[in-house]
């Protein structure tokens, strides 16, 4: 089959931080449809606001070819799906592909004969076609690779990164056979800037994108570990890093909560598709169960050190500087903070969370917990700076320190402040 450019209608499937971008790049150019089954969210955007932050409310004005909408009946006017939904784990760490499956159930209700289907959620080599496709097969009775067609190009979206946008980075594009291929690359081509990586199949792009973040989780689990052996030596880890970040080719890492939607998560997914194979993976289950028990480490530091100032423990009020995975973005998927917090309270300590960036209603509605607008001054035992926003930045050392008690403990676990102006570092 052929297809010219000018005949595509694309849908684009779940408007979060990596799907709306994406609709709006698309959207620019082509006449596109963003679907997203949450209605608030379809009416945010509809009202020109987007609450990740991730395009602003002039990109979206200007965007005159995206529509958004929740009805499924609205999509069968496309002929280009792209499905953006979440690929989280389970509670056993387990891959959980329901939002994949349900997404790929109700495409298979709405796609017609020559129709493409491209996947961008992180999953594991092999389920774009294994798992996904028999499902779309099944619910509209028409053939793979004869009546329709699936691709997959991994997402990489970085959240609140600003340099680093949809179509500043490099795209890796695959499909289902050859002519496909071409087209999806084609496609992705027309609107990414730094240019597209065609793969030799749909599992390949699949595994390049699932061991991007692997690589990143395995490399910080390495430098949380040498932190773990540094801060028994009494060997500050920073000063440590950036000496032997002289060397040309050492890779500048540092130690830290490793959470969010891709780093924390996507190892899982590789992990997992392994052991079906007959193979236990060593090293990055070791990375991933170090990186897990950060925050475990990070209050059993604390601890030491409040004893160490002779502070009482137990009734102690800590105050948490940021609840977001990541600076400078409103992101509270996956967030490490929350590991603190519940170390914190097994202690009987009372937590107070700060965060510039996120709503008290997203922090009750995923974690059930406040978030405390206006810390009171002088009233902490302990103060964790834990996430980098400018904010806090902003404020120094001399702001921070004036919410503790005239006895208190400051533990800097981003290298946000001076080593001499903190009690601790991480």
């Amino acid at each position: 089959m052929t297809r010219d450019l000018n005949d595509v209608k694309i849908a684009v499937i779940g408007l979060g931080y990596v799907g709306l971008p994406l609709a709006v790049e698309f959207g620019k150019k082509y006449q596109t449809l963003g679907f997203d089954i949450n209605q608030a969210r379809i009416t945010e955007l509809n009202n020109g606001s987007d609450s990740t932050l991730e395009v602003s409310d002039e990109e979206l004005a200007e965007t005159t070819k995206l529509s958004y909408s929740c009805q499924p009946d609205d999509l069968k006017n496309s002929n280009v799906y792209i499905v953006t939904v979440p690929t989280p784990i389970d509670q056993h760490k387990q891959p959980d592909l329901t939002p994949l499956l349900k997404a790929s159930e109700m495409l298979g209700k709405v796609i017609s004969k020559n129709d493409i289907i491209i996947y961008e959620s992180t999953v594991y080599p092999g389920a774009t076609e294994e798992a996904c496709i028999p499902v779309v097969e099944k619910k509209s009775g028409l053939v793979f690779n004869k009546d329709f067609y699936a691709g997959y190009s991994p997402e990489r979206i970085n959240p609140g990164d600003k340099e680093h946008r949809v179509t500043s980075i490099l795209k890796v594009t695959s499909g289902s056979t050859p002519e496909i291929a071409t087209i999806i690359d084609n496609l992705y081509r027309s609107i990414i800037i730094a240019g597209t990586y065609k793969a030799s199949s749909i599992k390949v792009a699949e595994a390049a994108k699932v061991i991007e973040n692997t690589q990143r989780d395995v490399n910080i689990a390495l430098i949380n570990e040498l932190s773990i052996i540094f801060n028994k030596l009494n060997i500050d880890t920073l000063e440590v890093l950036e000496a032997a970040g002289t060397k040309w080719n050492f890779l500048p890492f540092r130690p830290g909560l490793v959470g969010g939607h891709c780093i924390g998560v996507d190892p899982y997914y590789l992990t997992h598709k392994a052991q079906s194979v007959g193979y236990h993976p060593e090293m990055i289950l070791a990375g991933r169960r170090l990186n897990d028990g950060m925050g475990a480490y990070v209050v059993s530091q604390l601890v030491k050190n409040m004893l160490h100032k002779r502070i009482q423990v137990e009734g102690a009020n800590v105050l948490i500087m940021g609840l977001t995975f990541k600076e400078n973005c409103p992101d509270l998927r996956n967030t490490k903070i929350v590991d603190i917090v519940s170390e914190l309270k097994e202690y009987n300590m009372n937590v107070d969370i700060t965060d510039p960036w996120c709503s008290s209603e997203q922090a009750e509605h995923e974690y059930n917990l406040s978030l405390t607008e206006k810390p009171e001054a002088g009233h902490y035992d302990a103060i964790i700076l834990a996430v980098a926003h400018n904010q806090f930045k902003s404020l120094g050392v001399d702001e921070i320190r004036k919410l503790g008690k005239q006895h208190h403990v400051l533990y800097d676990l981003k290298y946000i402040l001076p080593k001499e102006s903190v009690d601790m570092r991480l």
